[in-house]
């Protein structure tokens, strides 16, 4: 079923009547400027899904198709010892095969591999770069289980032991996004960042079974616990950020584990339950970003109701009074998927003194959701500003 647009939009739509393709394009387009994509590839894929627009199978074949073609120029570099270079295809590569799962259901053998190669190819991408310093590592968790990660060392600084920032992703991001969006910009102003798959995202569910929940502090407290074991960081001085659903990740991780020293929300969540509510009872006919199965997958259960059940504790209203680390949340005017109402209530209510709400209307920085559409400045405001509460 193609959902078209429900209005008019003044922001770049590729497919104007579907949002989840546009959307999808737009967050190809957030990793230009890291080196994770590049327009002319991207183009090229839409160009070709202009007279298909809505059939996700084509689009999973179009943009595999792109990632395999990338990731064989990264081979083809890294025999001839060209490691930058294939450092370079390999990043891209890797976020073009994620672009082809996104739309997927169910998660089948071709699903699985081509979210392998993609990983492989980061892995690639990690082991080749010369920077910022990047390592692989798995963060014990419940059960035996561990997280997968990245932690990137931090740059511009003579301190011995730097802030961190624990940084996440949203309801089905990945943590190779924020890697190539957002981790360079905080490292590059001293301080450390450890970005995770976190329950319920990427790796994390895909093969290694751990499903979304709604207490996050748990996977927060496994993570500083950590950190706090490591020598080339300060875990007293550590601060988490996400986006998206990270926008009730972070909030309710920072909440509840009081060693955080501050959090930043980019993009806010006050009731996920109220809205995937809503999403449900219009039968799925608004604008999503993913596939409404996407909801039961994450949970483990059979049905979107049995997914609605699962997040009645996704609500931040008797939770968020209790923080007390500075708080920044920011927010698109015009966000689609999260109504500027809900960032307005979540701003209100949460406990922290040093609070901050800032809108963006499209000209400083994007109004969409999670500013997809216009996300550099954005970008710099949130580094600046962990920062200056971490004391980088």
């Amino acid at each position: 079923m193609v959902v078209k647009a429900v209005r008019k939009v003044p922001w770049f739509t590729y497919f104007p009547d579907n949002y989840r393709w546009s959307f999808i394009t737009s967050m190809g387009l957030m990793r230009v400027a890291g080196g994770g994509a590049d327009t002319s590839e991207i183009f090229e894929v839409c160009r070709n899904l202009d007279k298909d627009v809505g059939n996700d199978e084509h689009w999973y074949e179009e943009w595999k198709r792109m990632g395999d073609r990338i990731r064989a120029m990264g081979v083809a570099a890294q025999r001839r010892g060209k490691n930058l270079t294939a450092a370079g295809h390999f990043c891209r590569s890797s976020t073009y095969h994620q672009m082809a799962d996104r739309f997927r259901f169910p998660k089948d053998n071709a699903s699985q591999g081509v979210y392998r190669k993609s990983i492989d190819s980061f892995k690639r991408y990690v082991r080749l770069n010369d920077r910022p310093r990047t390592e692989i590592v798995d963060i014990p968790y419940e059960g035996g289980k561990s997280l997968p990660g990245y932690f990137v060392h931090a740059e511009n600084t003579r301190k011995s032991r730097p802030p961190v920032v624990v940084l996440y992703s949203g309801f089905d991001g990945t943590k190779e996004s924020p890697m190539v969006i957002s981790a360079g910009a905080l490292a590059r102003r001293g301080m450390s960042v450890v970005v995770v798959d976190s329950p319920g995202v990427g790796e994390a569910i895909r093969f290694r079974k751990i499903y979304l929940r709604h207490d996050y502090e748990v996977a927060g407290s496994a993570i500083l616990d950590w950190l706090e074991k490591r020598g080339d960081v300060n875990a007293k001085r550590a601060g988490i950020m996400a986006s998206s659903l990270g926008g009730y990740y972070a909030p309710r991780t920072a909440s509840m584990e009081r060693r955080f020293k501050a959090c930043l929300a980019h993009g806010a969540i006050w009731d996920y339950h109220a809205i995937w509510k809503r999403r449900i009872e219009a039968a799925f006919r608004i604008q999503l970003p993913s596939p409404g199965n996407h909801l039961a997958w994450s949970f483990n259960v059979k049905t979107a109701e049995e997914g609605l059940a699962k997040l009645e504790g996704f609500r931040l209203d008797g939770v968020v009074q209790r923080m007390k680390c500075p708080f920044l949340l920011v927010h698109g005017e015009d966000d689609q998927q999260i109504p500027l109402a809900d960032a307005k209530s979540l701003y209100r209510a949460a406990g922290s003194k040093d609070k901050t709400l800032r809108v963006y209307k499209g000209t400083d920085g994007g109004s969409q959701h999670c500013h997809m559409d216009y996300i550099t400045p954005v970008v710099g405001y949130m580094a600046d500003w962990m920062a200056e509460k971490l004391g980088a």
